[in-house]
């Protein structure tokens, strides 16, 4: 168990043996020999493994193992092995620690639902028109309305997806994974992209979830699950209702308030009026260029779509905390925080408050 986490971690941080062997004082091929399990570092060689990889000392040792499987990468052509394997550690770390809090309740009283596809999905979905209906037909299953989605990271918690969000500093070379941790469901966002794009991506990956099966060899899934994000995230009848049934031009303030309005990118927006009839092909190219032009593909003008984080692993830690399930010294390991920065964190200032 320990080799294996000392190698995952090392990765993750993005070290080679022999960097990892001179930060702590030892040989690459000592090194080698830990993550071999040939040989265990001293109390104190651990200590210094743990800092330099940011990791806990528990970390090494944690009993709970998890297995990533069905993984699919949204990720550039040029994302280096290297960086999916630094996500990879990340992802794997998270996850763990996720299906060790929900081990600790109890199955009459387990806190995330089991995520179900809906019984009447069609069979096969083959043609444009289908994928529009598919993602109509979600939005009804999950009673979402036509209104804009508030919180798509909740959305999909509340119906037991697991949402991870990685910190890792990677630029713009990954937008995230789907895959299945112990056979449910997973879909991980980075932290670095704009609350757009991690909104696209976390519907582009509940495309694949609803899609995945359904589509003829004809038609690519990968093009099939960004139309179904496009769809769920604003529907046909919501844009006509806000651009109108047909127009021969369009201001970009209207595609920035939409943005704002349903966390929908203005390039999306864009794509969305002209899968909706609203705009004409060749005014749709217009603004393409027009975009390109601009620099607007690579940052759109305006301020920028607020993030989305997940809440709700946090919240189960104080509830488990609550329920006497979990100490505060374990409660902190979940955390990833000091004890005393917990501690902190759990009074709320209310400390200050009385001395004040």
């Amino acid at each position: 168990m320990f080799s294996e986490r000392l190698m995952r971690a090392r990765k993750a941080a993005g070290m080679s043996m022999n960097a990892l062997g001179i930060a702590i004082g030892v040989s690459a091929n000592a090194i080698k020999k830990y993550e071999h399990g040939e040989a265990m570092p001293s109390s104190g060689k651990l200590y210094k493994l743990a800092k330099t990889l940011g990791v806990r000392s528990e970390y090494f040792f944690r009993p709970t193992k998890v297995e990533l499987g069905h993984v699919e990468y949204r990720k550039r052509s040029n994302t280096p092995q290297k960086t999916l394997d630094r996500i990879n550690g990340d992802v794997l770390d998270q996850a763990e620690l996720w299906t060790e809090l929900l081990d600790l309740f109890p199955d009459s009283v387990r806190p995330i639902s089991k995520f179900t596809l809906p019984g009447n999905l069609p069979e096969t979905v083959d043609s444009e028109e289908a994928i529009e209906s598919i993602a109509e037909q979600m939005r009804k299953e999950w009673q979402l309305g036509l209104n804009p989605i508030p919180d798509m990271i909740d959305c999909l918690e509340s119906r037991g997806i697991m949402v991870i969000c990685t910190d890792v500093n990677i630029g713009n070379k990954f937008d995230g994974l789907a895959g299945q941790i112990n056979e449910s469901p997973v879909i991980v966002v980075s932290t670095t992209q704009p609350g757009d794009r991690q909104r696209f991506t976390l519907a582009h990956e509940l495309g694949h979830l609803v899609l995945h099966g359904r589509l003829p060899d004809t038609i690519d899934e990968e093009k099939a699950c960004n139309h179904f994000a496009g769809a769920f995230l604003l529907p046909l009848i919501a844009i006509k209702q806000h651009l109108g049934t047909y127009r021969q031009a369009l201001e970009p303030r209207e595609l920035f308030m939409l943005k704002q309005e349903f966390g929908i990118s203005m390039m999306g927006i864009l794509v969305r009026a002209g899968q909706a009839n609203v705009i004409s092909s060749s005014l749709q190219k217009q603004y393409y260029m027009k975009f390109n032009k601009l620099k607007w593909r690579t940052r759109e003008p305006g301020t920028a779509y607020p993030q989305e984080t997940t809440f709700l692993y946090k919240q189960l830690v104080y509830r488990a905390l609550a329920e006497d399930y979990i100490t505060e010294s374990k409660a902190a390991e979940f955390l990833k925080m000091p004890l005393s920065a917990f501690h902190k964190e759990r009074k709320l200032g209310m400390a200050d408050a009385i001395t004040n």
